[in-house]
């Protein structure tokens, strides 16, 4: 068979199989008109978030205002007839309907009528919202509850005209009169806070740190449109699902450092009585003090000290995992991290880059110093009870398949580049080559087999596949070449042990130096197949440190850096609660946010909860779906129904009424 002719039978199957679902020429050309409207429509909102880290508080605070975009098409359905404080108003109502209704309900002398004028506005703001959308994709995201009273509110006619107004009113006043004034409020809020942003992007770590990453990943199933790319603390928890030893004690020890057992005990029901028992056995006399936590648990019975015991015997467990892994993939070229096998326990002394310091701390019971790379009976029983408890976690198991599913290592979207954190660059700006998976790559290959080993981690059959993909995920946690972490080593071994704070410092790659030259950008772009005339680098990893008077805007606005302290554990470094950015068919936006603390009664006191915004770009026109990537896709499903309809007419196919 020619290659014309197998070409040709693989095109014909595609079209029996499109016929499927298009039986008729009919059917197909109202597709075809359909996907030609869509191209007409303007470019959906998008919001991008990164470095979440567990803040879920903040992080539906920044949802529910959509960072801005909701203020401003408040702004443009009623400009100058509403002033600036009645807005306000109206957006608190918007960002939270419930807390409103308790707070001013109470308050009025005529609440239906109150009722009444809101529902109205709120109309007016999610039609206003509704407008880039077909009537198909804003009835998928109608609440089913009042649905069909909502698209009556929403459709599209001439509100002045007299007949049409008093049907409204009719609508809206037998509303109030039924006392469900109060649920459609609330349905109304809700819709315009899924209507205002067409799709989310996560630009990583949405683990670690905070106290509730389960509630995250919770919104973000829940959520109509997302798109997730890959942190370093993503990875952890991904490799820890999947099976990795190394990666299920790191998780357990991050959790342990930052008093932030809640998503781990409660959020997925690991339980850490092993651990616990190993820590009163081996520890009870430690005093483990380079181990206290870095805040306060408020799981019970888990004090400081407890604490403390489990965070050294879980963090000693980790090292020799680690040393392990390094000792199997020599390519890592990793040695100067084994520095368990480094310890002299006689001498409390370790040997780093030939120089020998003291230990700081001198109790090590579960080492061997003639195998220090081996678990004690009592570490493998604690690794065993975890690797067996993380595998069962029902819901832990759901929300990173939910990451698989939708996540990657880079995407590139509409001429930009995205992902979490840098690249693997040397100090000349060339791509680094790297020895992975029997192959030394660079650059975009480097990322998208990461992003394969990634998977065969978690989905592959056979055992020793999922062993190699999970030592690579580990690596992408630590190490020097990885994409996600950026850094020339991890000191966590000099942190716990090495007085010496010399020791502790982790230089950054030659990424963060290059990121602000403009022909580097170009360069990305132009190798990752980005627009290398307007495209941009986004990415977040590195927290901004504002406070300082860093910028999230590199290489003259070409390269923005998203991530400004989400975590109230970043916060006093970067000054600010978080970066987030909006970009629609007119502009780009970047958000800066501030700490709302209990954020759900913030508008008793008639506070603006919307972030100051600064405009990044202004697209010289406005960009409609043709001209992006859904656009071009469209267009291929286009010429692919074009190539039906012409197969019917030829008699190749058969119409199917």
């Amino acid at each position: 068979m020619t290659g014309s002719a197998h070409r040709n039978e693989q095109e014909l199957r595609l079209l029996h199989l499109l016929s499927k679902q298009y039986p008729s020429i009919r059917a197909a050309h109202s597709e075809m008109i359909n996907l030609s409207a869509i191209m007409a429509l303007p470019r959906g909102t998008a919001h991008y978030i990164s470095d979440i880290h567990g803040a879920y508080d903040q992080f539906d605070h920044i949802l529910r205002h959509a960072s801005g975009a909701i203020r401003r098409k408040i702004s443009q359905t009623f400009g100058e007839s509403l002033s600036e404080a009645e807005q306000a108003e109206l957006a608190a109502l918007i960002y939270y309907p419930e807390q409103q209704l308790d707070r001013v309900l109470p308050t009025l002398d005529d609440p239906r009528a109150w009722q009444a004028v809101r529902i109205e506005q709120l109309t007016a703001v999610a039609r206003m919202s509704s407008r880039k959308y077909t009537r198909s994709k804003v009835r998928k995201r109608l609440p089913p509850q009042m649905a069909y009273v909502l698209e009556e509110l929403l459709a599209e006619s001439n509100f002045e005209h007299y007949q049409k107004q008093q049907y409204y009113r009719r609508i809206i006043g037998t509303i109030v009169d039924l006392d469900e004034g109060p649920t459609a409020i609330t349905k109304l809020a809700y819709l315009i806070q899924r209507l205002v942003v067409d799709r989310l992007y996560i630009l990583g770590d949405i683990f670690d740190r905070g106290p509730a990453a389960e509630k995250v990943m919770d919104r973000l199933i829940e959520h109509h449109d997302v798109a997730i790319l890959w942190g370093n603390h993503d990875i952890t928890w991904m490799g820890a699902a999947a099976g990795c030893d190394a990666l299920i004690a790191n998780v357990v020890r991050l959790s342990l450092r930052y008093a932030n057992l809640e998503t781990l005990i409660d959020g997925y029901g690991i339980n850490l009585r092993a651990l616990h028992e190993l820590a009163d056995g081996a520890y009870a006399e430690d005093a483990c003090i380079g181990f206290r936590a870095k805040g306060d648990t408020a799981i019970e019975g888990y004090g400081p000290e407890l604490i403390a015991r489990m965070h050294k015997a879980i963090a000693i467990i980790q090292f020799k995992l680690e040393a392990q892994i390094i000792k199997r993939h020599p390519e890592y070229a990793m040695e100067d991290r084994l520095l368990i096998m480094q310890i002299d326990k006689a001498a409390a002394t370790v040997t780093l880059d030939g120089k020998v310091y003291p230990l700081r701390d001198t109790h090590w019971p579960t080492l061997d110093p003639d195998q220090p790379s081996v678990l004690s009976p009592a570490e493998a029983a604690v690794v065993q009870d975890l690797h067996r408890q993380f595998a069962q976690s029902e819901r832990l198991q759901r929300h990173i398949r939910f990451l698989y599913s939708y996540g990657h290592m880079v995407q590139v979207q509409d001429g930009d580049v995205q992902f979490h954190g840098c690249l693997p660059v040397e100090d000349n700006g060339a791509f680094t080559l790297f020895p992975l998976a029997g192959e030394e790559l660079a650059g975009l290959a480097l990322l998208e087999r990461y992003e394969q080993l990634c998977r065969t981690a978690y989905f592959a059959q056979e055992q020793s596949a999922r062993e190699a993909g999970q030592d690579a995920m580990w690596y992408l946690w630590c190490g020097p070449h990885s994409p996600l972490f950026g850094r020339k080593r991890m000191t966590t071994f000099e942190r716990y042990f090495i007085a010496d704070q010399a020791t502790h410092e982790e230089p950054k790659g030659a990424y963060y130096a290059l990121r602000d030259d403009i022909d580097f950008v170009r360069r990305v772009l132009e190798t990752f197949g980005g627009d290398v005339e307007q495209g941009r680098i986004i990415n977040g990893h590195t927290p901004v440190k504002v406070r300082k008077g860093e910028s999230p805007l590199q290489a003259g606005g070409r390269v923005l850096v998203i991530d400004g302290g989400m975590s109230t554990a970043y916060q006093p470094v970067t000054g600010i609660a978080g970066y987030t950015l909006i970009v629609n068919s007119h502009e780009m936006l970047l958000a800066a946010h501030e700490y709302y603390g209990d954020v759900g009664k913030v508008g008793a006191n008639q506070r603006d909860l919307t972030p100051q915004t600064e405009r990044v770009a202004t697209f010289r026109q406005r960009i409609m779906i043709a001209d992006t990537d859904v656009g071009a896709m469209l267009r291929g499903q286009l010429a692919d129904l074009h190539k039906l309809v012409a197969a019917y007419r030829a008699g190749i196919i058969a119409e199917r009424s």
